[in-house]
């Protein structure tokens, strides 16, 4: 069964709390939200103008507060970019505090990246051998917290594809696998549809983003990601390989959440790509339906 959620980033620039954003669940009818970690403190969260989770925060208390708006969490932003020589310190230590922060919380995955810049002086494999010491301090963590690492495609290695398939086959593990981003993999030069298919069998989670025209004009093929899309999911450029991806997660029985992202500005932007999005998904399983 595949789920609708959305990433509360998506009001970043409204200054929400993260209790709003699970008001904002409820009220459309959504079960499945998606946030970043703090670890620390920040001054926008602790005044209460940022809609994520601080790890100082007790899970156990956010999970009962978030039982009561009848909303879960799907996966936790942990996204430092893992392939900077920093990664094996501060990337380290920010997984393995998010992901038992998420094991208590009741949150099944973190994500993870790698950096938008190739680090100076190193080669791919060189690069590559340092990831393989990075999740090899996070994984060991995960697995005994039975929380999954997804990987997005969101940098220089991880919007290549065969880089990507080189990180994850770098270790065997059920907690090792994809977070998918239909927007980075499209500003990054990819064909969404046929990166999603490359790698089906590691994606449980999903980020579905659209791409306005003005940006991929101006920048498809120079970024790997997109920090925040200013396209209402169904009105970007994007649109018809977002639809061919939903087609094709149906058609593989695909069980995980479709996180949606976009600026909301406050929330109109988000209730029409929650609308295309429900549309587009209640049409392809209808259509699947109807050839069983």
């Amino acid at each position: 069964m595949i789920s609708i959620g959305f990433h509360t980033d998506a009001f970043n620039t409204s200054n929400w709390t993260f209790e709003q954003c699970l008001k904002w669940a409820q009220q459309h009818e959504l079960h499945h939200i998606e946030c970043a970690a703090i670890d620390g403190v920040y001054m926008l969260h602790s005044l209460g103008y940022w809609p994520h989770i601080a790890l100082y925060e007790d899970p156990i208390l956010l999970r009962r507060k978030m039982d009561r708006y009848g909303v879960q969490l799907s996966e936790i932003d942990a996204a430092f970019p893992l392939s900077i020589p920093e990664g094996l310190t501060l990337g380290v230590e920010y997984a393995i505090h998010t992901i038992r922060w998420a094991g208590l919380a009741g949150c099944p995955r973190i994500d993870t990246t790698d950096d938008k810049e190739k680090p100076a002086g190193a080669t791919d494999q060189e690069i590559l051998a340092h990831l393989k010491r990075v999740y090899g301090m996070i994984l060991p963590v995960a697995e005994a917290h039975g929380v999954i690492v997804n990987v997005e495609p969101h940098g220089y290695c991880t919007t290549k594809p065969e880089l990507m398939a080189e990180i994850l086959n770098l270790y065997d593990s059920p907690y090792f696998g994809m977070n998918m981003d239909t927007g980075n993999t499209f500003i990054a030069g990819r064909d969404p549809v046929a990166y999603l298919e490359q790698f089906l069998g590691k994606v449980n989670h999903i980020h579905i983003k659209d791409v306005s025209k003005e940006l991929a004009d101006a920048m498809k093929g120079e970024l790997t990601g997109i920090a925040l899309s200013s396209a209402a999911i169904g009105e970007g450029v994007n649109a018809d390989n977002i639809r061919k991806c939903i087609e094709l997660l149906v058609r593989n029985g695909f069980a995980g959440t479709m996180s949606l992202e976009c600026d909301a500005q406050g929330g109109p932007l988000l209730e029409r790509s929650l609308a295309w999005t429900r549309r587009v998904l209640e049409e392809t399983l209808a259509s699947a339906a109807a050839r069983a």
